[in-house]
């Protein structure tokens, strides 16, 4: 009974994601194993691939469309992929690795999507450059991108709200080097750079 009601709240929270979607005019949404700071052990605000899915690892990036789910995960994860996303529609697609996982998207959004078609990521979570090659990607098979919103947002009621533990400053026996030699050596290169 508790598999059933888990698998019948992941449905409706797929469904629910697919409705907002399909009212703010996207054809499919990305959601990147990333935080802010591209972390591979996320907050819980951006564990969104888990709350959605229940895939539990901390590798593997989602796509959602309207009419198919994709978990691309590299070898490491895929037994527990295939576990854990037995019968909730979210189709395991293995690839090469974890680096590969952005290649992997971009691919598979251009060989599913029509031309036209919009897709979203929270911008928050990517790299400058990983934005800039998803989008050159689109474009080139026709897609649009939109980096200026979180549908997630929009469905999960409960979303745990930003970290709020303190930051921890590291000792220059940690760090290497202290704050103020990282700082004016910044500033040194982008006075470099102008």
């Amino acid at each position: 009974l508790y598999f059933k009601v888990c698998e019948a709240r992941r449905a409706a929270r797929l469904a629910a994601l697919r409705a907002v979607l399909a009212a703010q005019g996207l054809s499919a949404l990305l959601i990147p194993s990333a935080d802010p700071h591209l972390s591979e052990y996320l907050p819980e605000r951006w564990r969104g691939r888990a709350w959605l899915t229940g895939f539990s690892g901390s590798v593997g990036h989602l796509v959602v469309s309207a009419d198919a789910a994709v978990l691309l995960v590299d070898g490491r994860y895929r037994l527990q992929a295939e576990a854990q996303l037995a019968g909730t529609g979210v189709a395991v697609q293995p690839i090469a690795s974890a680096a590969a996982a952005d290649a992997a998207a971009r691919d598979w959004l251009a060989r599913h999507l029509p031309a036209g078609a919009c897709v979203a990521v929270d911008g928050g979570v990517l790299a400058c450059a990983a934005a800039a090659r998803l989008r050159e990607a689109l474009a080139a098979a026709g897609l649009a991108l939109r980096t200026d919103l979180d549908p997630l947002d929009a469905v999960w009621a409960d979303r745990p709200g930003l970290p709020a533990r303190p930051v921890l400053d590291h000792e220059c026996a940690q760090a290497g080097e202290g704050r103020a030699t990282k700082l004016a050596a910044l500033r040194a290169a982008m006075a470099e750079h102008g």
